[in-house]
């Protein structure tokens, strides 16, 4: 006859009570994918990294500055070849180019005031504060960086895109007949016309539905607004 469950059993015999395994308890919660106390709710509902409301400021695009780099490694090799060329002719016993002796003979002869000197190293000045601020600027300033809500994906909007979604977004309020965007890296400058409304109500009713917009963007440095109103100009 079996003891009915949960009833004591009698004074003054042993017991046996259960043991826990502890490889498939660490099994499960290896599985589960934390340490005791965590469930898989948790887990699910845990936003990922970089998911939050502000995203973080990200940078501006760099450029690849494939022609600049291809025009400066072209000139380079270019010149580097002469040399060379001339050189093993030099080796070889023959004389070095007219151009290379000339230029030698013209370096050593001329003051350092003189005109030419002068223009040369201006430009050689120049070609090389260029390319220093090639190297040191991001460049694609069309390229409004994005904020990133995932780690491994980072997105970019183009100006244009963006004036033209403020535009389609400005033509929607009531009274405005026509509406020019420009958007540039800190602002937006929109230019409306009203017709048939007040204009400072239209405005007020501009800056409302463009600042939603503006955060609908989802840009990283959201810029700021710039809005004007006015009637439209008559005819004749």
């Amino acid at each position: 006859m079996s003891e009915p469950h949960g009833a004591q059993p009698p004074e003054g015999t042993t017991q046996r009570l259960p043991v826990l395994d502890e490889q498939k308890t660490d099994a499960r919660e290896t599985k589960n994918g934390g340490g005791p106390g965590r469930s898989d709710a948790s887990d699910a509902h845990e936003p990922p990294p970089g998911s939050g409301a502000d995203g973080g400021r990200e940078g501006r695009f760099w450029s690849a500055r494939r022609v600049p780099a291809s025009v400066v490694a072209l000139l380079l090799v270019g010149l580097a070849g002469l040399f060379l060329y001339d050189i093993v002719s030099v080796r070889a016993g023959r004389p070095g180019m007219y151009w290379r002796r000339e230029l030698a003979r013209q370096l050593a002869e001329r003051p350092l005031d003189d005109t030419w000197v002068l223009v040369g190293a201006g430009v050689a000045a120049v070609l090389g504060l260029w390319l220093l601020i090639l190297a040191a600027t991001p460049g694609l300033r069309d390229v409004l960086p994005m904020r990133r809500t995932h780690t491994e994906v980072r997105a970019g909007l183009h100006r244009d895109a963006a004036a033209t979604a403020l535009r389609d977004r400005a033509m929607e309020v009531a009274g405005v007949q026509s509406a020019r965007v420009r958007v540039r890296r800190r602002r937006a400058d929109v230019r409306a016309t009203a017709h048939f409304r007040e204009v400072d109500d239209v405005k007020t009713d501009l800056d409302g539905v463009l600042a939603d917009a503006v955060g609908g963007l989802g840009l990283s440095r959201p810029p700021a607004l710039s809005v004007r109103v006015r009637r439209p100009g008559r005819k004749g």
